[in-house]
């Protein structure tokens, strides 16, 4: 009778441990996707700032087109 409740102690500590895991990626995962959504890595004024450095002046043009690439490279990951 003992080494029944130790069975089943030990199956419930691994399942818990198990649902702990995958709960703790999917909401880890969720949290991190809307960060970035909210405050992305690269905004216009960084590729303002970008241009800037490089010596050359940047048109409106110019800074859509690099967010446009920006934002297909993330959607196809």
């Amino acid at each position: 009778m003992m080494s029944l409740q130790i069975w089943l102690f030990v199956l419930i500590v691994i399942l818990c441990l198990i649902l702990g895991l995958v709960g703790g990626y999917f909401g880890a995962r969720y949290v991190f996707k809307r960060e970035l959504k909210k405050n992305p890595p690269i905004n216009e004024k960084m590729i303002r700032a970008m241009f800037k450095a490089m010596g050359r002046p940047a048109s409106e043009k110019q800074i859509k087109q690099v967010m446009a690439s920006m934002e297909n490279a993330n959607k196809q990951k």
